[in-house]
């Protein structure tokens, strides 16, 4: 069955931002275990998946810093970790400005998920 969001998250891979963009090519894509683009879970899409280490990677923009946004991702956050998932959140100045910081912290998190968990 193909989820409802299908759509959106092809959208979303061929549209994405600067960050993810960079994130993706210069670290992601060639990273010994395989993470997805914008993968979906239920309702939800994340940014990045590894499901080897079950481990989400989210890119925030300026947006996800309004009130409302705040909610909405608690509850995302939320529900993924219902299903297992850790979910490192990283905003898009960290990505611009402390990438090899960033590119070294999701490596510490799979090398602990996956190959010492």
């Amino acid at each position: 069955m193909r989820h409802k969001n299908t759509h959106l998250a092809q959208t979303l891979r061929k549209n994405q931002t600067k960050e993810e963009a960079k994130i993706w090519y210069q670290f992601l894509r060639k990273y010994p275990l395989q993470f997805r683009r914008q993968f979906q879970f239920g309702n939800y899409i994340v940014d990045f998946y590894c499901a080897k280490a079950k481990l989400v990677v989210e890119l925030d923009g300026s947006q996800h810093y309004d009130p409302q946004k705040i909610s909405y991702d608690t509850q995302r956050t939320e529900y993924l970790q219902s299903l297992g998932l850790k979910v490192l959140r990283y905003a898009n100045n960290e990505i611009n400005k402390e990438f090899e910081q960033v590119c070294q912290s999701i490596d510490t998190e799979v090398k602990s998920r996956y190959f010492e968990g």
